[in-house]
């Protein structure tokens, strides 16, 4: 699953949501780190369609346009669980080599990132 679909399903996760409300989420989510452009969005949202994993809740007209809202699928939660344990069984797994690497002899220590820590010593 690439990222900007994690993201979008995600956002979806909650409630339903038009375009613009999505990417505002995402923007949310990400604090500011993840900034999908508008054509991105929509081509997202056609493949998540096309897989089943959205489905088109309403269309409204707000001012003059029309707005596409748009709900997670059964199969969508099922699909943004199995990524989230995924993604959170390789953090687990990248925090496990890093804390090897530390003890490891002859290895270089990162250096810490973060207030107060200095030196590589956390």
């Amino acid at each position: 699953m690439t990222q900007a679909a994690f993201f979008v399903l995600t956002a979806l996760a909650d409630q339903p949501r038009h375009g613009y409300g999505i990417l505002r989420e995402i923007e949310e989510l990400s604090d500011g780190e993840v900034r999908l452009r508008v054509g991105t969005l929509y081509g997202v949202l056609d493949r998540l369609t096309a897989d089943g994993l959205i489905a088109l809740d309403r269309e409204e007209v707000q001012q003059g346009r029309l707005r596409r809202y748009y709900r997670v699928t059964e199969d969508g939660v099922q699909a943004l669980a199995a990524e989230a344990e995924r993604m959170a069984a390789g953090a687990t797994a990248a925090r496990s080599r890093i804390a090897e690497g530390r003890r490891a002899p002859g290895t270089v220590t990162p250096p810490a990132t973060g207030p107060g820590l200095a030196g590589g010593l956390a």
